[in-house]
């Protein structure tokens, strides 16, 4: 698909898995922010892009476009040791003056006060932004602002460090703004109290492995590399700061060791979670690992994964007509955003922009591209602490995740069907697929139904995750809510447990205190007619005879109308439903139909003899637990 502005040429040398270069990068850069730009407000405070309006508002929506560009500029011209050919500070100067004259002004400057998250919160997330560009650009930026200017800044700034955030990545925002503030000598108690309280709170939502929830409860997603792992890692190297880069650092480590995993063989990430029109925001913590040194990955394998991230949306229409980022996945698409996605959102893609941080005589520039951990060989790894469990196939370069740990229900919240998010609530994601709309069949979902009312799964409560070589499994278990209605019916459960072998997904639910009558259902991966994919998903016990194939014309981010595998079955008081699926892509063929030899189930337990081998995986209830022993 062909893009509004040039890029340099494909170095296949260099780069032989995407020929792109960090020219490639610049270029990317140059181009977003010459787009955007076209939408200033005279005095350059706001970037009004057109679209329909997030829930915050046009003012609101106009400071986002001025704050997340900022960051794009703020990474080239730092990148570029402050050499600024296309003088985008001089816009952002202008900018900064405009809208800080008289905060909280409705006309055609004034920037939006910071306050409460819940009252108009929008503009501390972009104070982030605001402040990180101005910390990467100091030396030829702020320095250079009238000490006015400067001063009408700051007090704009600190509401951020005055007013409460939501709970979650959100007090990483002024604890970015108290960074900024010291580092050019205007820090105090205040930024000190900012600061601390953000770090006290990651401790807490620090879980293991290179993973932290985003806030209280269990939220794993993308958040983890474009914010919790993002904002301390880049303040830490941009302060100096040893200690805080060595214990973030080593974090960031761990958490690419598996994140590094989840990136398709065509360069797509995992499309999973919220905040999806970020796009290549999801290469930023591979970035900032290559950068800082805190990544297990080679020079090479790290540049290979983000340009991949990078090419994937360029090439595929996430750019307009005009150059701008629109509000989706490949091109526009309504049931990828949140209420918040405003008409600049997308670009928090700045993010990964970290990369060209590094200079051009950098390894992650000059070192020669290796291959992706997914083109390496067949993987299935288990991470525990967030409950997930990754199957990549290297034939069909697809990564596929299953979920048993990530909800995004706080605390504090009841569980409501009206809140079924199909960014969460579905049991399995992957490169190539992405969920059907709530409105729509819901894909990789077990519904049980009670006098004909489906329900949907909300808090996701984990029962553990494991494997070995070769192979791996996580489980969970969740109350059923109903979409219509008593929003649950008492005593009733489902614990689910999925084992990951090669292409196979051997998915085991046992359903406990269903009334008479009730009924389960169970979907396979959604496609369109048109894919070269296959999804197959095939009972092996507890399931009626035939898989029927269901539609969901809204379709979903990768094509307008798709189609799903559906099984059905009887409940009744404690059942076990077993089935094996698959999600395939060319080369790669898979028969589900025949790669079961046996299957031995019972309310207890469950064991699986696999045709290939002899291989024999026992899974088993109270506790949940699996085994697997060759044959």
């Amino acid at each position: 698909m062909s893009i509004p502005f040039e890029l340099p040429t494909e170095d296949r040398a260099s780069s032989p898995f995407t020929g792109y270069t960090r020219a490639h990068w610049e270029a990317v850069a140059d181009g977003l922010l010459w787009a955007a730009w076209r939408w200033s407000s005279p005095g350059r405070a706001l970037l009004d892009l057109p679209g329909r309006p997030s829930r915050s508002g046009v003012r609101s929506d106009g400071l986002e476009g001025f704050a997340r560009t900022f960051l794009a500029a703020g990474f080239r011209v730092a990148g570029a040791g402050g050499a600024d050919p296309h003088g985008w500070l001089d816009r952002y100067a202008e900018g900064l003056a405009s809208g800080t004259r008289t905060p909280g002004r409705d006309d055609t400057e004034s920037w939006p006060l910071i306050l409460d998250h819940d009252v108009q919160g929008q503009p501390m997330v972009e104070s982030a932004s605001v402040a990180l560009g101005l910390r990467l650009t100091a030396p030829w930026l702020w320095k250079n602002l009238d000490s006015g200017v400067q001063d009408r800044v700051e007090e704009w700034l600190r509401g951020a460090l005055r007013h409460v955030p939501a709970p979650n990545n959100w007090y990483l925002f002024p604890y970015t703004v108290a960074g900024f503030l010291e580092s050019v000598g205007r820090g105090d108690a205040e930024t000190a109290a900012a600061r601390q309280r953000a770090l006290e709170l990651m401790e807490g939502w620090y879980r293991g492995e290179g993973w932290y929830a985003d806030g209280d409860g269990r939220a794993f997603d993308h958040y983890n590399g474009w914010a919790l792992h993002l904002y301390p890692v880049l303040d830490a190297r941009l302060g100096g700061d040893g200690d805080a880069l060595a214990r973030y650092g080593e974090r960031l480590r761990a958490h690419l060791d598996g994140f590094a995993l989840m990136f398709g063989a065509d360069g797509a990430p995992l499309h999973f979670g919220r905040s999806l029109a970020y796009r290549f925001a999801a290469s930023a913590a591979v970035g900032l690992g290559a950068l800082t040194g805190h990544s297990p990955l080679t020079p090479g394998a790290s540049r290979r994964l983000a340009s991949g991230s990078l090419r994937y949306f360029v090439d595929r229409g996430a750019l307009t007509e005009e150059g701008l980022l629109s509000l989706g996945w490949y091109g526009p698409h309504e049931a990828t955003l949140q209420v918040y996605s405003g008409p600049a959102s997308p670009y928090w893609a700045s993010k990964a922009f970290v990369s060209l941080l590094a200079p051009p005589e950098h390894p992650l520039w000059t070192a020669t591209e290796e291959p992706a951990p997914v083109e390496e060989a067949d993987r299935v790894l288990a991470l525990t602490a967030p409950g997930l469990l990754v199957q990549a196939t290297r034939a069909d370069g697809i990564v596929r995740l299953h979920n048993h740990g990530s909800d995004h229900v706080r605390p504090h919240e009841g569980e409501s069907a009206a809140e079924d998010d199909p960014h969460y609530g579905r049991q399995a994601y992957s490169t190539r697929t992405g969920p059907t709309a709530r409105e729509n069949v819901a894909d990789n979902h077990l519904s049980v139904e009670v006098n004909g009312r489906s329900s949907v799964r909300r808090r996701i409560h984990p029962l553990g995750a494991g494997g070995g070589e070769g192979w791996g499994w996580a489980a969970s278990w969740h109350r059923p809510v109903f979409v219509a209605g008593a929003p649950m019916v008492p005593g009733l459960r489902v614990e689910s447990v999925t084992v990951a072998r090669g292409p196979y997904e051997l998915r085991v639910h046992r359903v406990a205190g269903a009334p008479a009558g009730a009924r389960v259902t169970h979907t396979g991966w959604a496609t369109g007619p048109e894919e070269p994919l296959t999804s197959a998903l095939h009972g092996l016990y507890g399931w009626e005879p035939g898989t029927e194939t269901v539609r969901a014309p809204q379709g979903t981010a990768y094509v307008p109308w798709a189609e799903l595998p559906r099984l059905s079955g009887a409940a009744g008081g404690t059942s076990v439903h077993v089935c094996l699926a698959a999600l395939a892509g060319e080369p790669a063929s898979v028969s589900v139909a025949d790669a079961v030899a046996e299957v031995v189930a019972g309310e207890d337990a469950v064991e699986v003899v696999w045709a290939a081998d002899g291989a024999r995986t026992r899974v088993s209830f109270g506790p949940v637990g699996v085994t697997h022993t060759q044959g």
